[in-house]
Order: structure tokens, then C-alpha cells, then sequence
């Protein structure tokens, strides 16, 4: 039979169909060789080793029978069973000889790859499972791959301990859990050029978010050195957003980063060997701390890797006749500075979810925080703690509890299957815990730093990772649950439903909610979390002391300069905002903070004057052309425009807070212009926060200038009523639905349509008074914005609204 078949066949003669004869790997390597390297995408050159050469091997050794006395009757759950079986079917696997056809053609194919490549050519021998890679199972990380092949002998050792890891006991138990027969999942391997990524940099990609399923990004995570760390979780890696709509529409800018500590780098200690096994020549080095603190990518090399997520995903797509969101492996050459695709496979579990039904998972309490890690899904599990350190104690865990560790490795699989929630001490999004949890639908805190150390055995936890992309271990376990909405059912009132949203680390888990935008994005959240400087500081460092000089410039040390760490910050957090409901409207308020507010940012005591009452001092439009702010909301200005322009984010309207006369609107307007935002130029759309008597009074002056008007019910109650919101001891008076106030909303409403604008509420009045809700569309507002909490409620109460309304129209 094997001299009838070829045992190698090269990627430029392989495609998506080969599964069956080389694999999920090989596959789809040689359907990018083929197919994608004509459009920009670099793919290293290589062969596959058949499944048949496989099956070949196994024959010529008489191994079938051995291998059958090793693995029948095994019962997976088994802990030690199951290590003790697979130890000796690796055995038997490892200890057959290679036919001398079979080693004659795989080192044919080594010389020619040489002849392509230098002499100096390393190799990389992966395994590819003619089962892996389906939409079904990933296969990811469950047989081996030897990387910095060089020699024959090392070649021909690493392609037989490939063929053994079809029996790690990670695989036997993966394959026992999806359904397949061990002896019937073949092992081809890849055998192709080495990327000398240990020279430069490392990772993976997908062309979705991983946690929430948002299709309209590409997700990348990086490290220096050998992608291993990432995957296996040893660092916190950098990590990018590419917004897909905006890349395809011509623009070239990050949405998103966050700078990762990668405080190991996984090197060649000798990049030639020629001993058995390469991989024993790797070592996990300290990363210099120069490295740790710049990002691994220029925003280059992202653009073109994003240029690949996108063609890849398109071509997979194209192929399957249906949308088709992929995981993909790539690597940047040390030494010749090239990007190279070196794996894509279907993403296999946001691509996987079925119907139109939202799950949102609410905490019904809060106790004590014991730590914060990176949230893998969006789910919240509890339990009794089990603290494993080592793979022997993996046997004393028990189904429900909550696995805590350093990290995961595939060996750990078949207990992890079985925990109510996983909190690791490290690893990043895309790490070996982050994806068998994603996978297994399992809530996980990965990148928790000394979780192993600070909770021990029998603690009561409760897992929490519904509150954005960081995840929470709160003490003890808590009540919570879980509201399902079928979308398709709910309908769609005639009064647009807005959110309100501050912190861009919750978009895209609040993408699917079914809103017509946002309509208050607050960008205080993000200066006071992310930046957390203030703007004059930024631009007159010589007023600050030492201590905050230094810590401005430890903040601020992965970019060009302080004003670039604020510009790119404050841009990339408010396009996410705006990402996560492209193409609806995104509006944005500029800042807000009062004196007193903006005074505990870092540096902010120099620049600040001490009000009595910061309430209705100096705050909102006042500041921005004023001299003791007019530099910092430049910055404002500039990152705006970079969102807008840059990353392409054209749904941004702009909007001016407590903007108390005409003269001053138009001085903000001629500043924002002067900044490059031109009010009618690109699209945009400047809206100012109707919550001042005098915008009111004034509506139709106003309207000449601004395209629409967001009454902020809270200010303007305020106002109208005269009590201080901060107030306890009046806070009894403060009453959204007084006559008083109800009317100045009425008359806002009216003058706004009066003079063609839009006219919108973004307070919570509306969701925690449904009269207000009443009231608000029978005088034919435009839009409600709300908290995302509120929205669905609110939505259902609408549209209530909308039918009694209807039907008293009918009657009447």
C-alpha cells in the first residue's frame, strides 16, 4: 500500500479537502500556501508526513495489537488508569522503526526545503490530527510540536514523537470527551520552515472577540519570543483590537490595546542543534525590563496582521458558504522582520452559539473582593476552592469545586471539565485555562497574580466574570442569576432605546443588547481609570513635583510621549464605546469632571481652584476655551479626531456639557474647530446636554448651533427645583417627575422638534419611574438612554406604552 501512495505532500498541492490525508493543520496551511499568498499573506513553505505513512509506520511495526492490549477497556476518568495506559501506547508508538521509503522521502523533502531556504534552515514538526481543527473540536494543544529542528536524525526523532502524542493523555481523554475513536483519529505531520520567532515576536489571533462573540474585530495577542507562552498562560501578553468595519473602509489604526507585563521570553538556547529533541533546548528567560514595558508590535505590524485575520476569515468564510470566524497562530521572524500566518483554524465556540436568546448573568449581591484577574466569558460560577499545584494532586479534586492554580496545561483537562470555575495566577485571554474554559463554558479569572497563594483549599468563592473584561473572586458564595431574553420575540419600540456607557472594557459583552446606540458615553471613566492624569499635567510638567513627574512617566512609558499616552488612551476607549454599535450613533461628552473632581487626578492639585460649590462652578463647556484648561481640552480634541479620523469610528457625535449661554456655545464650537472639529465636516454632529434652565428658555438660539439636544433630568431637576443633588439633608426634594420639571422637559421636546432637531433624555428617570417613561413618549421624544440594566425592562415597558397609547388614539 505505501508505495501506491506518496508519504509527502508539499502545501502548494493542498487544500481544505486533504483533512482526511494530512490532517486539519497541514490542511489548511496549504490552503493558505495556495490560495492567500497571491494577496500579501506569508506563509513558511513545507510538506505534510500523510496520515497514510501513519497507519504505514504502525503496519510495518506490527503495533496495532499492542496498542489495543494498551488502551482497551480504558476508562477515561480514571486519573491513573489513564496515565499508565497512555504512557505504554506511547511506548509502543515511539519504539516502531520508520520503513527506509518513508525516511527517504521525508529527507528529500528536508534537502529541498534547505535548497529553498539556506543550509541554515531550523524546522518546525508539528503534529496535524485528521480530526482536529473541526468546527466541532479544536484539537488545539493536544499532541506535540518540536520546534528548531535541524539535522536529519533530530528530524526523523521529532516526526516519531509526534506520532506518540496521538496518545498524550490529554488527546486520549480529548477524543473520549468529542466523541472519536482513538484508533481511528490518524496523525499526519507538518514539517516547515521555522519562523525565528524566538528573535522576535509571537501569538495568536482571532477574528472575533473571544469572550463575547463581537464579530467586528480582530483580536490579537502578543509576546516576545515563542508563542508557548502564551498559550500555556506564563504571561500576561500585549493585546490589540482592530476594528474590521473601519479596516475595510480604509482606515489603519489600533481600536484598542492593552500593554502586557510578558515578563518571561521563551528562547533557543542552541539554534542549531543537532541532538534528538529541540524542544529540550529551549529556556523561559527574564524579558529585560525594557521590553516589558513597550508594546512587542508597532501598530504597523498590527495593521498587517489584521490585513490577514480579515483575508483568512473572508476565504474560510467564502469556502463554507456561511460565516466563518477563525483562530489563528502567527509569528514575526527575527531575523528577516516578516509576519508569517502559521496556523488558522474555525473558531469553535462563539461560532458555535445557536439563536437569538441574550443570557446575562446578574450578581444579586457583592461581599468582600478577594481578587481581580482578566474574565474569560461572561459567566459567574461558585464553590468550595481546591488550591492544585501539581499535576499528582489533580486526582483529589472533586466535580463543583473551583480550581485554583498557577496555570493549566492540556494534562489537566479531565478535572477541568468538571469545575463550577477556574482562577489561574496567569496567563492572558487566549492562554491553555482561558481556552478550555471558554470552551467547556465554564467561568474563568485567568492573569489572577498570587491566587494560588492568597486563597486556600475550602475557601468559599464566587467567581464573577459579568462585569466586563476584568473578572472579580469575591468571598464567600453569592446569590445570582441568570435572564434569558429571546430577541427575536421582543419587538422594537417606535422611541429609540439608547444605553448609557462609560467603561469600554463592558462594550462589546453589551454589544448584543438590542439598542439603537449609545447616547451618553462619558469619557471622566476613562480619564479616571485609564489615564488617570490630568490633562495640564500632561502639558506643563515643569509644575509638577519629582514624584509625579516619575509616575506620569511610568504610565505612560510603552508611548512617544505623555500627550500620545492620553490622545491614543482616550481615543481608543471612547472607539470602543462606539465599535461595539457601529454604524448607530455614539455620543460622546466631552469632559464633565467638577474642580474638586478633576483635582484628585495625578498632578491635578496644581491646576485646580478650590470652590465651595464645584457643582455649578467650573465645569463643562466653561473650561474649554478657558486659559486654566483650553491646552487640555486640546487633548480632548485631538483624541476625538483621532477616533473619528484615524480609527474610523464616524458614528461619534460629539455633545457639550452645562453649556450655560449662546455666547459660550459658540466659543466652544469655534475652539472645537480651531482643533480640527468642524461641526458638519466628516459627518459630525455637535449635540449639547440640555440640563440648564437657560437651554430651555433659549431652545430655539441653541438649536441654531447644535444638531441636538440630550436633556440631562438630572441638572436640570437641580436647577429647576434649586436643591443640590449633593445634598443629603434636601435630598427628599430632588424629584424628576415635579410638574415644574416635567414641563421644562415639555418644552424642550417641543422646541427641539420646532426647529428639526434631535431631542433626547439620558437619565435613569425613564427606567426607574415607568410613569416617566409614559410621559416621555406620549410628548414624542426621540430617544431614552439608559443604563445597560435597564434597557430591556425598558424596551417592554415602551412598547407597552406605545399599544395603551394606540389603543386610547382608537377609542378616542
Amino acid at each position: 500500500m505505501s508505495r501506491l501512495q506518496p508519504h509527502i505532500l508539499w502545501f502548494k498541492t493542498l487544500g481544505l479537502n486533504d483533512v482526511a490525508q494530512v490532517g486539519g493543520k497541514n490542511a489548511s496551511l496549504g490552503e493558505m500556501y495556495q490560495k492567500l499568498t497571491g494577496e500579501g499573506i506569508r506563509v513558511p513553505n513545507g510538506f505534510a508526513v500523510t496520515s497514510d505513512a501513519y497507519r504505514y509506520v504502525l503496519e510495518h511495526n506490527n503495533a496495532w495489537a499492542p496498542l489495543h492490549a494498551a488502551l482497551d477497556g480504558l476508562d477515561p476518568d480514571d486519573i491513573k488508569d489513564l496515565q499508565a495506559r497512555g504512557k505504554r501506547a506511547r511506548a509502543v508508538v515511539y519504539g516502531c522503526t520508520l520503513p527506509d521509503d518513508l525516511k527517504a522521502a521525508i529527507l528529500q523533502g528536508y534537502a529541498e526545503l534547505q535548497h529553498e531556504y539556506g543550509n541554515s534552515l531550523s524546522l518546525a514538526v508539528r503534529s496535524s490530527a485528521t480530526a482536529e481543527d473541526s468546527p466541532q473540536a479544536s484539537f488545539a494543544g493536544q499532541n506535540e510540536t518540536y520546534l528548531n529542528i535541524a539535522g536529519e536524525e533530530a528530524l526523523l526523532d521529532a516526526y516519531k514523537r509526534c506520532l506518540a502524542s496521538n496518545f498524550t493523555d490529554r488527546s486520549i481523554h480529548y477524543k473520549f470527551d468529542n466523541g472519536f475513536d482513538c484508533f481511528k483519529v490518524d496523525l499526519a505531520v507538518v514539517v516547515m520552515k521555522m519562523v525565528r520567532s524566538d528573535l522576535g515576536a509571537s501569538g495568536v489571533m482571532f477574528s472575533l472577540d473571544t469572550e463575547t462573540g463581537f464579530k467586528d474585530v480582530v483580536f490579537i495577542n502578543a509576546t516576545w519570543g515563542l508563542g508557548e507562552n502564551v498559550v500555556q498562560g506564563t504571561v500576561a501578553p500585549d493585546s490589540f483590537y482592530v476594528h474590521k468595519p473601519s479596516f475595510v473602509a480604509g482606515y489603519r489604526a489600533v481600536l484598542k490595546r492593552s500593554l502586557g507585563s510578558k515578563e518571561k521570553k521563551m528562547v533557543f538556547t542552541d539554534t542549531l542543534n543537532t541532538g534528538n529533541i529541540a524542544q529540550e533546548y529551549t529556556a523561559n528567560i527574564d524579558t529585560p525590563s525594557e521590553e516589558q514595558t513597550r508594546f512587542c508590535l508597532s501598530d504597523a505590524d498590527v495593521m498587517v496582521l489584521a490585513d490577514y485575520a480579515i483575508k483568512v476569515e473572508n476565504h474560510y468564510s467564502s469556502n463554507a458558504g456561511a460565516y466563518k470566524p477563525m483562530d489563528m497562530e502567527w509569528a514575526k521572524d527575527g531575523i528577516d522582520g516578516q509576519l508569517y500566518m502559521v496556523q488558522a483554524r474555525p473558531e469553535t465556540v462563539a461560532s458555535q452559539k445557536k439563536g437569538n436568546v441574550l443570557q446575562i448573568y446578574h450578581l444579586k449581591q457583592r461581599s468582600p473582593v478577594l481578587l481581580r484577574g482578566k474574565a474569560v466569558g461572561t459567566r459567574i460560577g461558585a464553590g468550595i476552592a481546591r488550591v492544585v499545584n501539581d499535576v499528582k494532586q489533580l486526582s483529589a479534586f472533586q466535580p463543583g469545586e473551583v480550581l485554583v492554580s498557577e496555570a493549566t496545561t492540556p494534562d489537566w483537562e479531565p478535572v477541568m471539565k468538571t469545575a463550577a470555575a477556574i482562577v489561574t495566577n496567569r496567563g492572558g485571554r487566549t492562554c491553555h485555562a482561558a481556552i478550555v474554559a471558554r470552551e467547556l463554558g465554564i467561568p474563568a479569572i485567568v492573569g489572577a497574580a498570587n491566587a494560588a497563594a492568597l486563597i486556600k483549599t475550602g475557601t468559599s468563592l464566587t467567581v464573577s466574570c459579568a462585569e466586563g473584561e476584568n473578572g472579580t473572586v469575591y468571598e464567600g458564595i453569592l446569590e445570582f442569576e441568570v435572564e434569558e431574553t429571546d430577541l427575536s420575540q421582543l419587538g422594537h419600540p417606535d422611541t429609540h432605546i439608547m444605553m448609557n456607557l462609560a467603561n469600554p472594557d463592558r462594550a462589546f459583552s453589551l454589544a448584543s443588547l438590542p439598542v439603537d446606540g449609545i447616547g451618553l458615553a462619558r469619557m471622566e471613566f476613562i480619564i479616571n481609570e485609564c489615564i488617570k492624569i490630568h490633562p495640564m499635567a500632561l502639558v506643563h510638567p515643569e509644575k509638577l513635583d519629582d514624584a509625579t513627574r516619575q509616575q506620569i512617566a511610568v504610565l505612560s512609558a510603552a508611548y512617544k510621549d505623555p500627550t500620545d499616552f492620553f490622545i491614543k488612551t482616550l481615543a481608543e476607549g471612547v472607539a470602543t464605546i462606539a465599535a461595539a454599535v457601529y454604524p448607530k450613533p455614539c455620543v460622546v461628552r466631552m469632559s464633565d469632571f467638577k474642580s474638586n473632581e478633576y483635582a484628585t487626578l495625578l498632578g491635578g492639585q496644581y491646576f485646580e481652584p478650590a470652590e465651595h460649590n464645584p457643582m455649578i462652578g467650573f465645569r463643562g463647556a466653561s473650561r474649554y476655551s478657558h486659559p486654566a484648561y483650553a491646552e487640555g481640552f486640546a487633548l480632548e480634541c485631538a483624541a476625538m479626531k483621532w477616533a473619528r479620523e484615524h480609527i474610523g469610528l464616524t458614528n461619534i457625535k460629539l455633545m457639550i456639557p452645562f453649556c450655560r449661554t449662546v455666547a459660550e456655545g459658540e466659543r466652544v464650537l469655534a475652539t472645537m474647530a480651531s482643533h480640527g472639529l468642524q461641526r458638519g465636516e466628516n459627518g459630525l454632529e455637535v449635540y449639547i446636554m440640555c440640563e440648564i434652565p437657560n437651554n430651555v428658555i433659549q431652545i430655539d438660539a441653541f438649536a441654531k448651533l447644535f444638531d441636538g439636544f440630550s436633556i440631562g433630568s438630572n441638572d436640570l431637576t437641580q436647577l429647576t427645583l434649586g436643591v443640590d443633588r449633593d445634598s443629603d439633608i434636601v435630598a427628599f426634594d430632588f424629584d424628576e417627575r415635579d410638574p415644574g420639571v416635567k414641563q421644562m422637559i415639555r418644552l424642550a421636546v417641543e422646541g427641539a422638534k420646532r426647529n428639526g432637531r434631535h431631542s433626547g433624555i439620558c437619565g435613569q428617570a425613564p427606567s426607574d419611574y415607568p410613569e416617566m417613561a409614559e410621559y416621555l413618549v406620549s410628548i414624542g421624544i426621540d430617544s431614552m438612554s439608559l443604563s445597560p440594566d435597564a434597557v430591556l425592562a425598558t424596551i417592554r415597558h415602551v412598547l407597552a406604552v406605545q399599544k395603551s397609547l394606540l389603543s386610547s388614539d382608537g377609542r378616542s
